[in-house]
């Protein structure tokens, strides 16, 4: 009942699925062997490319666990949970390999951070996204670079200024952040397979060097995604957010 991680790997391709019963909401500890598992497919030469999905047909993740979140109760408290997320984020920039993100439903706040950094995202017409960070008195502080990058200052902000909004599938797609919306899941997993398929007799070298290419410009995100997580850290104390999390924990 705790959720998981796992990397399976078959055909040069590996699969790696994380899962929590809470709609695939993450607390620190699955973030943390997330972000691990990514660097670890990353490192193995048997591993050409990387597909990330989660398990279960309906949310793909909801961001962070607001069970954790109530929970804590000083800024360094709240700055090592963020960082959760921003390891995630920093261990699929890092990674030498191609990474295909499989959404198959919906999105939310560190979920949307998720699949902005991967580096082809493939998704179902149900993969709505939304950054509802601000709705509880915080924002998309650390996920916020990696959406931004995909959709823009003007779509990321778009979306953080309106918490409450769900965007469809296809305004995402429009945006930048899928790449491909199929209409069902079946159709998504063969449209991720033949993908992954078709990358795996690629040359590493050149996908490897292709990716350094495509995420030019983020080499300060080491420093940056830490500075945003103290700030979310800091905020995720104020009576604002303990009440909003109350409330919705109540719902």
């Amino acid at each position: 009942m705790n959720g998981g991680v796992s990397l399976n790997i078959d055909n040069e391709v590996g699969t790696i699925t994380f899962f929590h019963p809470q709609s695939n909401a993450l607390p620190g500890v699955l973030l943390e062997e997330l972000s691990n598992t990514i660097t670890d497919a990353g490192n193995q030469d048997e591993v050409n490319v990387i597909v990330l999905k989660s398990d279960g047909d309906r949310a793909f993740c909801a961001g962070a666990s607001f069970d954790e979140l109530i929970k804590i109760s000083s800024i360094e408290e709240g700055r090592k949970f963020f960082m959760g997320f921003a390891n995630v984020i920093n261990a699929c920039r890092k990674s030498s390999k191609l990474i295909i993100g499989r959404v198959q439903g919906k999105a939310v706040g560190g979920g949307v951070g998720l699949a902005s950094a991967v580096d082809y995202c493939m998704a179902t017409k149900y993969a709505s996204v939304k950054l509802s960070e601000l709705a509880i008195g915080i924002g998309p502080f650390v996920v916020g670079p990696a959406v931004e990058r995909k959709l823009s200052l003007s779509g990321m902000s778009q979306m953080s200024i309106q918490p409450d909004v769900w965007y469809d599938a296809y305004w995402a797609e429009t945006h930048g952040l899928y790449a491909e919306v199929f209409e069902t899941v079946d159709d998504l997993d063969a449209g991720v397979a033949k993908l992954a398929d078709k990358l795996s007799h690629y040359n590493p070298e050149a996908m490897k060097e292709l990716k350094a290419t495509f995420w030019r410009g983020t080499e300060d995100w080491d420093k940056l995604l830490p500075q945003r997580a103290e700030i979310s850290g800091r905020l995720v104390l104020s009576d604002f957010t303990r009440a909003a999390i109350t409330k919705f924990k109540s719902k």
